[in-house]
């Protein structure tokens, strides 16, 4: 079993909150911070702040010393892949080798279509993501990196210096889909299953779609994920199983009844059981949530958990009470 680690998603409208969300991070033990890649936030409207992810993560690289920094995800459809390659690049220097890539297909067409993008079918895209994942590689690790692929190629397209970890960051590819899952077995480190984007929308967006996304969903995506590694000459466990959680904690069981109703009414979940056994959500007491935790690891082998705090109490409560458990009997964050 892989040491449990945990990470903490920042936040992405204000740059002075992010920071100390980082630095509290950092100070807490967690093992990575995150920011998403958008134009336009997709928790509220398109006018709403929003951080640009690698130049948000850059800074933090710079006060910071021990926390890694992953993108949770990376749209490969706003860099060119050359470009995305030598971006990380650096940023791997300026963390001295702190990042975790975390990739995928992109898929809010709202901002695609205010900034001009071309927003192919959620196939191409997919398929554009595998060509660039390789391209990537390719500029991370060749002396003279050359790629040929579908979309996208170059030639000599030197990239130092190259990243400082060896052979090249981990890559975490964020999705769940079966097309993606293929993408996953045969190029990444890490697995950040959440519920499939089918729709152009998130299961922030789209409640049912975190509805469908139930445990025994999860079990069959981990379970095809493994079976599909073996086919690509992996071993079935190579890939390390992560996932995003909103995360609530209070010692007050009445609090914590009534959030778990506001859930199961706002979201469409059929009562406040399923709230809390849904996979995308933390909900309960410190006690509650450790069971829940060693539970996903003992079932699912999940072993990298980022989350979502709903409150200062949650975050608070979650470090001094929940994170010791796992991360100091053979875990690390």
């Amino acid at each position: 079993m892989r040491p449990v680690k945990f990470g903490l998603f920042l936040p992405t409208d204000d740059f002075a909150k992010a920071r100390a969300a980082a630095e509290w991070a950092e100070r807490a033990g967690f093992y990575s911070v995150s920011i998403n890649d958008h134009f336009f936030s997709p928790l509220g409207s398109a006018q709403m702040p929003q951080l640009e992810c690698f130049s948000t993560l850059s800074a933090i690289a710079a006060i910071t010393k021990n926390v890694r920094l992953a993108p949770a995800v990376a749209a490969s459809s706003f860099r060119t892949p050359p470009m995305l390659a030598k971006i990380c690049s650096t940023l791997d220097h300026l963390s001295n080798g702190r990042l975790v890539l975390g990739i995928g297909s992109g898929w809010q067409r709202s901002e695609y279509d205010a900034h001009g993008y071309s927003y192919p079918s959620n196939v191409e895209r997919l398929e554009q993501l595998h060509d660039a994942i390789k391209l990537i590689k390719a500029m991370w690790t060749q002396e003279e990196p050359t790629y040929r692929g579908r979309f996208f190629s170059v030639s000599r397209a030197y990239n130092n210096p190259r990243p400082v970890q060896k052979p090249y960051p981990p890559i975490m590819v964020g999705g769940s889909g079966s097309k993606l899952l293929r993408i996953t077995a045969a190029e990444a480190q890490i697995a950040n299953l959440i519920p499939p984007i089918i729709n152009g929308k998130d299961f922030a967006q789209d409640p049912a779609a975190a509805v469908k996304f139930d445990k025994p969903n999860l079990k069959h995506r981990i379970e095809t994920l493994r079976r599909l590694a073996v086919e690509c000459g992996r071993e079935a466990d190579a890939i390390e199983i992560s996932g995003l959680a909103m995360l609530r904690l209070s010692r007050s069981k009445a609090e914590l009844e009534t959030a778990a109703r506001q859930i199961a009414s706002s979201m469409g979940f059929p009562n406040e059981e399923a709230v809390r056994n849904s996979p995308v959500l933390l909900l309960g007491t410190p006690e509650e949530v450790k069971r829940e935790l060693r539970s996903r690891i003992e079932e699912f082998g999940m072993t990298y958990f980022i989350v979502f705090p709903a409150s200062a109490e949650s975050g608070e409560l979650f470090v001094k009470e929940v994170m010791p458990e796992f991360t100091t009997s053979g875990g690390t964050a």
